[in-house]
């Protein structure tokens, strides 16, 4: 232990009972509640990782996909829908997508705690697949820009329940899966790609066409869009039909059902083949030292305790603690600003700079996006394999990867052709999945465990909000000069510096 008084470089293994520890290990709230749920935590634990937890990873998987297949499928309609609509400032159409996310990770991420996780985890998918199959039919921009934010209601619940979800099926000596989901993000950038070259790439008006974009001509988006929201309900069918999900026993406990959570519990234990001690009983001794709430306010009230004033305070009770925080926050927001500035206009860059250099069709615009869109996947991989690397680290990964994220996107500007152009924004988008896969597994290592939800929130709600930021400073920015890139850019190597001056390294170490 090399600084007992911040409380968090724990260099001891973590035991099992360690792993099954609550993210709060006391609660002003509801103490009752935390020891119920430390009990079934230890019988997660106990039943291991069997069948029920692998097919609930690959559907935990679809709601990764949606998180970036939706942000992407905006992108990639992005010149098209301007085209047709003559609209003079586009990424309007992002900004209303952005606010769509916020509200869905505030609503489905309290919402969860007060009707059900698996109401939630069903729902949110629902809702992506309606509107985006609705938006097909969008008759102006105001209504598309509409649906956008209809469906990334949906779109921004995803994380926030799926992982509650998974979590709380998942044994902590198993809990390196969250990192390990970062496949389905990459491999959803490549799917929407996919499916977008040949329809956008065949159906859709170019940038160097003289008359107007007529519907006819420009339907290429709406079939896209058929496609993704025909995707988006099959994952639904397959959650909400063909897998029977079990509601979480944390939330049953919570509201008073134990009875229901220790059946639970035993039915994902026969589900993979085993038995659990957890009897009744183990719950109701509880009962003893208090009265847990149940209805939907005392839900509430555990939910908010994440981001109380007095977990806030923790994360800062020391001027190292303090220091952390206020870095890792600030390198959120920076990315949470730079990736979308750039990465939500990368077709409507290629179009438009592909005119430039006299190349700038719709086939080849979304050729080099599914181009692109490869590199991502392996970038994902490498970033899973360094964040276990010696001598690299958590930090020294993230800061090269953020680094050279915003070093290639500084050389884009200096593309003479599309061929270049292309090569610059491969090396980009596979530092950037990089970067967001060390950067997921190492933010909340740096948390003490009883503060790690508020932790999460601080720098989720950064990353949100900045988004927001991205289209309205790309409206004024002006998406036909090098101005978004060189903000993106600078905002990538500021997070990169930011990194080098993080005071903890979390490789072999247990967060407390």
């Amino acid at each position: 232990m090399t600084d007992t008084k911040d409380e968090i470089d724990l260099v001891e293994t973590g035991s099992l009972d360690d792993k099954t520890k609550p993210v709060l290990d006391h609660s002003d709230v509801d103490p009752v509640y935390q020891a119920k749920a430390h009990v079934l935590n230890n019988a997660v634990q106990q039943i291991g990782m069997g069948r029920y937890q692998w097919e609930l990873f690959v559907l935990v998987g679809f709601g990764w996909s949606m998180d970036n297949l939706w942000p992407i499928s905006t992108s990639l309609i992005l010149p098209a829908v301007a085209l047709e609509f003559n609209q003079s400032r586009p990424p309007l159409l992002s900004l209303a997508q952005n606010i769509g996310l916020l509200v869905g990770a505030i609503f489905w991420g309290f919402g969860c705690d007060i009707f059900g996780r698996r109401l939630a985890f069903n729902m949110t998918i629902g809702v992506t697949a309606v509107f985006g199959l609705v938006a097909a039919g969008s008759p102006n921009f105001a209504a598309i820009a509409t649906f956008a934010a209809l469906w990334s209601v949906g779109v921004g619940g995803n994380l926030p329940v799926d992982s509650a979800v998974f979590l709380e099926f998942l044994p902590g000596s198993h809990q390196y899966l969250l990192t390990v989901l970062s496949i389905f993000w990459a491999l959803a950038q490549l799917f929407a790609t996919l499916v977008a070259w040949p329809l956008l790439g065949y159906h859709t008006c170019s940038t160097t066409d003289t008359g107007p974009c007529t519907k006819s001509e420009n339907f290429g988006w709406r079939w896209f869009m058929i496609a993704m929201g025909g995707f988006a309900m099959i994952c639904f069918v397959l959650r909400f039909v063909v897998f029977t999900l079990y509601e979480s026993p944390k939330y049953l406990m919570g509201k008073g059902k134990d009875a229901e959570a220790v059946a639970t519990i035993h039915k994902v234990a026969h589900k993979n083949g085993k038995t659990s001690p957890l009897t009744l009983a183990d719950l109701e001794i509880h009962n003893e030292g208090g009265q847990q709430g149940t209805d939907a306010s005392a839900a509430l009230k555990r939910k908010l305790e994440k981001v109380n004033l007095t977990h806030v305070r923790a994360l800062f009770r020391t001027k190292k603690l303090a220091y952390s925080t206020t870095i890792i926050m600030a390198i959120w927001a920076f990315i949470g600003l730079a990736f979308p500035l750039y990465n939500s206009f990368i077709p409507y860059t290629l179009e438009s700079r592909g005119a430039d250099f006299g190349d700038g069709s719709t086939y080849l615009t979304y050729r080099s996006s599914l181009i692109i869109a490869v590199l991502g996947v392996p970038g994902a991989l490498i970033g899973g394999v360094l964040v276990e690397t010696p001598r690299i680290g958590r930090k020294g990964a993230l800061a090269l990867s953020t680094t050279l994220t915003g070093v290639f996107l500084f050389g884009s500007t200096t593309a003479k052709n599309s061929d270049s152009l292309l090569g610059w924004n491969c090396a980009y988008n596979f530092c950037s999945n990089v970067m967001y896969a060390v950067l997921y597994a190492y933010t909340p290592e740096i948390f003490p465990t009883k503060d790690r939800g508020t932790g999460n929130a601080l720098t989720a709600s950064a990353n949100r909000v900045f988004g927001i930021m991205a289209p309205i400073v790309a409206i004024y920015a002006d998406l036909e000069t090098a101005a978004p890139v060189y903000v993106s850019g600078a905002l990538f190597l500021g997070a990169g510096a930011a990194t080098c001056v993080l005071p903890f390294e979390s490789l072999g170490k247990a967060s407390l």
